[in-house]
């Protein structure tokens, strides 16, 4: 299956990806085999219940979360591109890419990026800002009914309350990012993809 992967994704195509995502040509085919492996309807692009299939995403509490994240706004399918994106905010940041003069934009997989990613799956009406509801929407995803309402509103409440500097009641991405200036981004946002 390795050949069908490869002889399918042409070589400038590999290259464009490359340089887009970091990815290196060997993780690039390996994970475009993966993607033709989920792709049922063998029509290039993966939908929602492609991703739905993988048991890592089926039993995350965030899965569909991470799902939509896969997919631009008003789109139901995801073509290699695209997934490749998307993935390379888990990518981990080498030692020898901190060390390199900074590219023109800044790489899918920087920790302002992965802030970004993340802080996409809190903001549940796209709206640039989190507010106490969509926290506690995403405190219930993620805690199921292990914790009652009460608790939740509270948790919602403190953090809120501890990273809204401007006083509007929600958390806005620099607020964000400010909270999680101390947290460890690139290690507890990546995954070690095969080289």
């Amino acid at each position: 299956m390795g050949s069908r992967a490869s002889t399918l994704l042409r070589e400038e195509e590999i290259e464009e990806i490359k340089k887009e995502t970091g990815f290196s040509h060997s993780q690039i085919t390996r994970l475009y085999s993966r993607f033709t492996s989920l792709d049922k309807g063998e029509n290039g692009t993966l939908s929602r219940e492609d991703f739905q299939r993988i048991p890592e995403l089926a039993i995350n509490p965030l899965g569909d979360r991470i799902i939509n994240a896969f997919f631009p706004e008003g789109e139901d399918q995801v073509n290699f591109r695209g997934f490749m994106r998307t993935l390379a905010h888990f990518r981990p940041i080498e030692d020898n890419e901190k060390n390199k003069n900074p590219p023109a934009t800044e790489p899918l997989n920087s920790r302002a990026n992965k802030l970004l990613f993340a802080f996409r799956l809190y903001d549940l009406d796209r709206d640039d800002k989190i507010s106490r509801d969509e926290l506690l929407q995403v405190l219930r995803m993620m805690v199921g009914v292990n914790i009652s309402d009460e608790q939740l509103g509270s948790i919602a409440d403190r953090t809120i309350q501890e990273a809204d500097t401007n006083g509007d009641n929600c958390i806005s991405f620099q607020e964000f990012m400010k909270v999680l200036e101390k947290v460890d981004v690139e290690q507890k946002m990546s995954i070690r993809f095969l080289h």
